[in-house]
């Protein structure tokens, strides 16, 4: 009862932390707004709606080609597959808490009989020696930037070129699961090319961080995305039409791409915030992109009660899911977006003030 509740006064807040604000049919209409009613619809992954947006994010990238997808688990899941049958080995590795591992009901291993193989452990991201030391012959490895289930961690340039560069001395292929790419890159004050240069295939989301209705592009060299557009057409990807995608996935794009490192400060600001409490801390402590986890020393029923009391009395949604992580822990999840800007200053320190006292 509490969650819904949370979910539901966050929802009725004005201010809000999480995000771009609701999901509703608005998001889709603002991105036609400015859309001539009489340009061409794409057909079945063709015509030039779809083929200058795939161009535009490919040269982004520093990729050959790309293919935009309506939905990220399709898109990986191709990837993984042309890399495998390319390789003749149907052995990957990634996180034990990637997206493919927890979120997409074994579709890897059901639908392609991929076999992956888990780097590491689950609190923390693999290292080059966790890479190392597996035995298995490998086709690929997927990294991703961030790693969303701990706290959207990243490593050291320095060590993502030490895992790069074992993977090629080993003839492994790389792919980057970047769904958040793009607000990666003021942590590494570097370019999105830059980072997938590094990769043999880039997947990017656009509706993320990015705040688009749905859809993806997967990148690389023209080879691999002749053979990712057979295996889109395979997996029904390839609706009649995917405009109101590419309009909505080009619209916010354009909108947000360079509001990224306002995020990121953002997100700090407000860790800071989290972390002058002293039953909360934020994982990581410093952010580094604008996602982080917020961990808090008291039971997941505490904290509903605690943050409902507050979003009532200050009209602040806070949280809309809190986690239990055992009976005296819990935790919860934020990504910053356009509303944190929204926010006045002095309620938000009155929020804080609040929070410390109960």
């Amino acid at each position: 009862m509490n969650e819904l509740l949370l979910k539901e006064t966050y929802r009725n807040a004005t201010y809000h932390f999480l995000g771009h604000g609701p999901r509703n049919i608005k998001v889709l209409l603002d991105s036609f707004e400015n859309t001539d009613p009489l340009t061409e619809s794409d057909i079945y992954g063709e015509g030039s709606i779809i083929s200058e947006f795939e161009n535009e994010i490919a040269t982004l990238l520093g990729k050959e080609k790309a293919v935009f997808f309506p939905s990220g688990t399709m898109a990986q899941q191709i990837a993984l597959r042309i890399w495998c049958d390319d390789m003749k080995i149907y052995n990957i590795a990634y996180h034990p808490l990637a997206h493919l591992e927890i979120h997409e009901q074994d579709g890897l291993k059901k639908l392609h009989h991929i076999h992956p193989i888990l780097l590491g452990e689950k609190h923390r991201l693999f290292t080059l020696d966790d890479l190392k030391n597996i035995e298995y012959s490998l086709s690929t490895v997927l990294i991703e930037l961030p790693q969303r289930e701990i706290g959207g961690q990243l490593p050291s340039l320095d060590e993502l070129h030490k895992i790069v560069d074992y993977c090629k001395s080993k003839n492994i292929k790389v792919h980057l699961d970047g769904a958040r790419l793009f607000e990666i890159l003021p942590y590494y004050n570097t370019s999105p090319k830059e980072i997938a240069d590094l990769f043999d295939s880039v997947y990017v989301s656009f509706y993320k961080g990015i705040g688009g209705i749905a859809g993806a592009i997967l990148a690389g060299d023209s080879s691999f995305i002749e053979k990712a557009k057979i295996w889109k057409r395979r997996h029904g990807g390839d609706l009649i039409s995917l405009y109101p995608y590419i309009i909505s996935a080009k619209h916010n794009f354009d909108l947000k791409y360079n509001k990224m490192s306002q995020y990121y400060q953002d997100a700090k600001e407000l860790a800071a915030l989290f972390n002058s409490l002293q039953y909360a801390h934020t994982f990581p402590h410093i952010p580094v992109s604008n996602m982080f986890h917020v961990h808090f020393s008291k039971s997941k029923e505490t904290v509903e009660n605690l943050l409902l009391e507050a979003t009532l009395k200050f009209d602040f949604g806070i949280a809309t899911r809190i986690t239990e992580i055992n009976p005296n822990n819990c935790r919860y999840e934020i990504s910053i977006g356009d509303e944190y800007a929204k926010i006045p200053k002095e309620l938000l320190n009155k929020l804080f003030d609040y929070l410390k006292i109960i």
